[in-house]
């Protein structure tokens, strides 16, 4: 397992490096400008058509869902555990700053998700009026045989790699890794079986995917709204419990966008290291430019396909400017991010070793808050950092418990080059995505970060797992036909529970599967997306022509 991994993290250092990220930022801003700023028309006109202001009763169009529920299934893939971990990871590493390049790219994904749909819609498969399917698939295959007729086994072979990208996030990303953070969290915090909570989600997702996208849009309906307002709520809760503190909190974002200096346990980071974690984020989180969210949308019922493109824009709005803004802003108030130390026991000793540095084992003090299994770390100055883009870099250790029943730290190699300094011995203790904003929540009221964020996880997680599943149905429904739509359904539910059998230690090894499917699908989806730019954005300012002459 440990070389799969190994090799899987070597192919996603490629698939998601930096410039890859550049150029999904670079079409972003490109659709922006093409498109004249259709982030203001998603804000507008989005939300008017959500609400039902151009639907007719008996109106005409091909597809299931309204525009409400599209939108709604949509973001019950995209707001999920990253908007509640990943945020807290970004701002742990990034710093304030990397909020400000979260909105950034937050507002330019609105007009690339914009673009992805629109073409999702206009090259959408309604053989079956009452089930369309669409997505980047559909294009790449009609598009080329549309351009290249000659080449058309071309663009079938590229949907059908997309195709296979998508099952494979879908069932790694959108599903056993769901599940798996949901069985750790539940034991974590209340002691339930890993094994419960995994048929638990089997059974609760195996209802509602049974019923296809119709049931899926009918409860992404209900709990998306549902699920964002509880989080919203308990978020501005704590908000309102440290107001004094957010005018300073949002300095501190804009002072920070451009590089952050240590403090506390937060161990700074270059403009470079702060935009980067920014940027990954939004588009993690928003999904755009991934090409998932067209499928969930390409099943609206209605007779303009630009509009739904327009409502797609609200999506990273939605999850980015809102639920992910709420995140930060929670944990920046509250200080956890840069939090004191919980003791200082003095720089600890440093001998050479094969790789690196080996710290001396540390004695914790008797009335300590840590136990036996705790992960905590020290701040550690040696060579540049990759994580940082500077010379400070933490050092990991976890608490045991040796002969005498005292707790010691046993620290982590340090791999550098240069002796490692420590300019102070305070040891903290180590919050992970999750666990650091139930911390920021417990500020504010203790025990709520343990209810609200095993809560918001359930459901994100629940939401998540039926909206990819419906992706990846899509892709089957592609490859094989509608006769493999069952049986998929049927084995997705059953990898739920695998997930929460023990079989993976940590959520890594479900993660790198994840990053190879998503990253794939990024890789393909960008290039259709940018060679077909002209298309979409002619029939999106036709739309726009025509809804401002009252058309």
């Amino acid at each position: 397992m440990d070389a799969l991994n190994d090799a899987l993290g070597a192919i996603n250092g490629i698939l998601w490096h930096d410039y890859v990220l550049y150029v999904v930022l670079a079409a972003g801003l490109i659709f922006t400008v093409w498109s004249r700023f259709s982030q203001y028309r998603a804000l507008t006109h989005g939300v008017a058509a959500v609400t039902g202001k151009y639907t007719q009763k008996g109106a005409q169009g091909k597809g299931k869902l309204s525009h409400f529920q599209a939108l709604s299934a949509a973001l019950s893939g995209t707001v999920g555990l990253g908007n509640i971990g990943g945020v807290a990871i970004a701002v742990a590493l990034g710093g304030p700053g990397a909020v400000f390049w979260m909105w950034v790219v937050g507002v330019l994904g609105m007009a690339l998700k914009s673009t992805e749909v629109t073409l999702a819609m206009l090259y959408r498969n309604t053989d079956n009026p009452d089930a369309p399917y669409g997505g980047a698939m559909y294009i790449i295959r009609d598009a080329v045989a549309e351009k290249a007729p000659g080449m058309a086994w071309l663009g079938k072979a590229l949907g059908g790699l997309f195709c296979i990208t998508v099952i494979v996030f879908a069932i790694a990303g959108g599903n056993m890794f769901q599940a798996w953070n949901v069985g750790e969290i539940t034991n974590e915090y209340f002691g339930v079986p890993w094994w419960l909570s995994g048929t638990i989600l089997a059974a609760v997702v195996g209802v509602v995917i049974v019923g296809g996208i119709e049931r899926i849009g009918q409860v992404a309906g209900t709990i998306v709204p549902l699920m964002c307002g509880i989080y919203v709520l308990c978020g501005l809760f704590v908000l309102g419990l440290n107001i004094e503190a957010i005018p300073a909190t949002f300095a501190l974002i804009f002072n920070s966008a451009f590089g952050a200096e240590a403090s506390g346990a937060f161990v700074g980071g270059t403009f470079g290291y702060v935009f980067l974690w920014g940027m990954k984020r939004a588009l993690f989180s928003s999904e755009a430019g991934l090409g998932s969210a067209p499928m969930a949308h390409s099943a609206v019922k209605t007779t303009e396909p630009v509009r739904e493109g327009v409502v797609a824009g609200l999506e990273p709005f939605i999850d980015t400017l809102v639920v992910c803004t709420i995140t930060a802003l929670v944990l920046l108030s509250s200080g956890v991010w840069n939090r004191d130390a919980l003791v200082d026991l003095g720089p600890p000793a440093v001998t050479k070793t094969v790789g690196g540095w080996q710290l001396a084992d540390s004695r914790l003090p008797v009335n300590t808050v840590l136990t036996e299994g705790d992960s905590v770390f020290i701040i550690a100055e040696a060579d540049s950092s990759d994580d940082t883009g500077n010379a400070l870099s933490k050092v990991f250790g976890e608490v045991i418990v040796v002969e005498n029943g005292s707790l010691m730290v046993d620290w982590d190699v340090v791999e550098t080059e240069a002796r490692p300094t420590f300019q102070a011995g305070g040891v903290y203790e180590n919050f992970v995505g999750a666990s650091l904003t139930a911390k920021a929540f417990d500020s504010g009221q203790p025990g709520l970060g343990k209810w609200m964020v095993t809560l918001a996880v359930w459901l994100f997680a629940i939401s998540t797992m039926i909206s990819w599943s419906y992706y990846g149905e899509t892709g089957m429904v592609y490859l094989f036909g509608s006769a493999s739509v069952m049986p998929y359904r049927i084995t997705y539910c059953l990898l739920a529970i695998v997930a929460c059998l023990g079989l993976f230690k940590t959520n890594s090894e479900l993660g790198n599967f994840a990053d190879l499917g998503a990253g794939m699908m990024l890789v393909v989806n960008i290039p259709i997306t940018l060679w077909l730019g002209s298309k979409a954005m002619k029939a999106y300012h036709g739309y726009i022509k025509r809804l401002d002459a009252g058309e």
